[in-house]
């Protein structure tokens, strides 16, 4: 971990980002995570963020604000507005409340062709036609320089001004002011490589490859199509003052694929105050693990039952790369963990949910309405438990209690006669179902073709049963009613263990909030593990290894990791969730801004 370092120069900073007031991937919560770190080196007056207006509830997350003021950021936007632009000058509703200022990329589509035919004759970067998220991108990037053109003409060199751009949707103004000669220092982060993610899912031999120099970025970026973006990625990288980005492993791509040595590299954090409940950790684990118990019974016991107090719930979580993310490996390993149980006769369940994003027509309507009829048990039950209670009190009322009165003198007949025929119209001889949605492909979907051609179908005897949720988890959810970080906490285990990773904020997240994690040493955040923190400085993390294993071998791994976490005793498990939680310092923002300012620092001595 850095010395405690601190800025040289106070500069105005203005980081800009497609997910600026716009929740559209990580990058949104390494942007959100870390704003009340930057107010506190940076202060509100010196710091703006800018980016698009295109969030459908951007009421809810942006407040407009007057332009009146003496900053320079005002000034600009004043200025901008007499000439015509729309510009959304306010404050982001999160967390330290930042000056934001926003551009409707549609604004510029009476010049989109003019922003084409510039970017080509200028930067060399070329277009498609019809792709609309790439059109929006650039017309927000020609808004975005006509601002730091603005800005800089009203400044005239009074004040220091970093630009700092996050991904390509954000690179383009980097050569274009350094082409102007702006008097703007130029930073550009990206958090992975366009190209690399392509080639990751596509080639066995990709970190091999990349290595030996093997590819040729212009062929191969034509062959994915995605030779404009790839293009002003480059730019970006060779126009910025510093280059940076976030992992050892990004910064190789960066070397081969973009042609750039890093700068920088500016780690991932998050904020651990969001998470911190040290002394109610175990609470919130049990309160929530509940609710994932009123699922399982839903999805499970239609079919046949289990010990949940002898049940383990495991989960892997998000973007639908199935090789990228670990998903085959994870499923592999599921395979295995399964016969060694099985093998070994422990008495132990392990449910393992797949959170991703995939097309699906609806929930499926038979597990929804097996959630009713469950709900309809628990009402009787309850039913149940309010005349024995009733009934008990007044048998003892009158000194009657010689001797105990039986479950028919309690219960009416009524309602015992009613659960008996609601459990038993319930009860069917089908296997539980391995997704939760009608998916529109589920033909061609390589979770559900790995559990049929490994037989992990969810059968009664296996000791590992796979749920496959489609969806992210949200509390308007029917079949969890319970938000993600809910969700996590409510598990035992996240499983992580990526091939293709620039970061990975998912096992970090799990370590904050106590849950034991698996990331890979492929993954930007397993190698600061391995490489910063020295791996044994964090309890609960395990790395397992896959830059230098073969597949089977990293499969055996997390299986035999997988098995001992199984196997290990409860009270166990509960000591290290609180260690675990405890050790999560080491990625908060507190720790880990250090690395920004460094940079910072670096951009204005440049």
């Amino acid at each position: 971990m850095p010395k405690k370092v601190h800025l040289k120069e106070t500069p105005l900073l203005i980081e800009g980002a497609w997910e600026v007031c716009n929740q559209v991937g990580g990058i949104y919560t390494v942007i959100k995570s870390k704003i009340l770190n930057v107010l506190q080196h940076i202060g509100d007056d010196n710091y703006c963020l800018i980016g698009p207006y295109v969030n459908n509830n951007i009421s809810a997350v942006f407040d407009p604000i007057s332009d009146d003021g003496d900053d320079l950021v005002s000034k600009t936007v004043r200025s901008l507005r007499s000439k015509g632009y729309e510009v959304h000058y306010g404050r982001w509703l999160v967390s330290g409340r930042p000056k934001v200022v926003l551009f409707k990329p549609q604004n510029e589509a009476w010049k989109l062709t003019d922003i084409k035919k510039s970017n080509w004759e200028s930067h060399n970067i070329p277009s498609f036609d019809g792709d609309d998220l790439f059109d929006q991108t650039i017309m927000l990037a020609s808004q975005m320089t006509d601002f730091f053109q603005e800005l800089d003409d009203l400044n005239n060199n009074k004040q220091s001004v970093v630009a700092h751009m996050h991904e390509w949707m954000a690179g383009i103004p980097i050569p274009e002011i350094r082409r102007r000669n702006l008097n703007i220092k130029t930073i550009f982060t990206t958090h992975a490589t366009l190209l690399g993610r392509y080639l990751a899912m596509n080639d066995p031999e990709f970190y091999k490859n990349l290595e030996k120099g093997t590819y040729n970025w212009t062929k191969e970026a034509e062959h994915f199509n995605i030779l404009p973006q790839v293009s002003i990625e480059r730019a970006a990288a060779h126009g910025s003052h510093v280059f940076s980005t976030v992992s050892r492993l990004t910064a190789v791509e960066c070397k081969y694929l973009l042609g750039r040595e890093i700068d920088s590299i500016v780690p991932n954090g998050i904020n651990i105050n969001r998470f911190e409940a040290l002394h109610e950790s175990q609470v919130l684990h049990q309160r929530y693990k509940e609710k994932i118990h009123e699922f399982v019974m839903g999805h499970f016991f239609q079919s046949y039952s289990f010990d949940l107090n002898n049940t383990l719930y495991f989960f892997t979580s998000g973007r639908y790369e199935y090789k990228n993310k670990g998903f085959d490996l994870t499923l592999e390993a599921l395979a295995r963990l399964n016969h060694k149980l099985r093998v070994n006769n422990i008495n132990k369940t392990v449910v393992t949910f797949f959170i991703t994003k995939q097309d699906y027509h609806t929930i499926n309507p038979i597990e929804l309405e097996s959630r009713a009829v469950l709900g309809e048990i628990r009402k009787i039950c309850d039913a149940m438990e309010k005349s024995v209670g009733e009934r008990l009190f007044y048998v003892a009322s009158k000194g009657d209690m010689i001797e105990t009165p039986t479950i028919e003198e309690l219960i009416p007949e009524s309602l015992r006669l009613q659960l008996r025929r609601t459990v038993q119209s319930w009860k069917t001889s089908r296997l539980p179902y391995i997704t939760t949605h009608n998916l529109k492909d589920d033909a061609k979907d390589d979770i559900l073709n790995f559990a049929r051609t490994s037989g992990l179908l969810n059968y009664e005897g296996d000791k590992v049963k796979l749920v496959y949720h489609p969806d992210f988890v949200s509390s308007m959810n029917p079949l969890f009613g319970i938000d993600y970080d809910e969700f996590v906490r409510g598990c035992h285990l996240g499983v992580f263990p990526s091939y293709y990773e620039p970061w990975g904020y998912t096992p970090m997240e799990c370590v904050a909030r106590g849950i034991p994690a698996v990331t890979s040493d492929l993954a930007g955040f397993g190698d600061f593990v391995i490489n910063d923190l020295k791996r044994t400085k964090v309890e609960g993390i395990e790395t397992i290894h896959r830059k230098h294993s073969d597949y089977s071998h990293s499969a055996e791994e997390l299986a035999n990791f997988m098995y001992d976490f199984v196997t290990m005793e409860r009270r166990d498990r509960i000591a290290q969730r609180s260690r675990v939680e405890q050790s999560s310092y080491h990625f908060d923002w507190n720790e880990l801004y250090d690395y920004y300012i460094k940079t910072y620092n670096l951009v204005m001595e440049r």
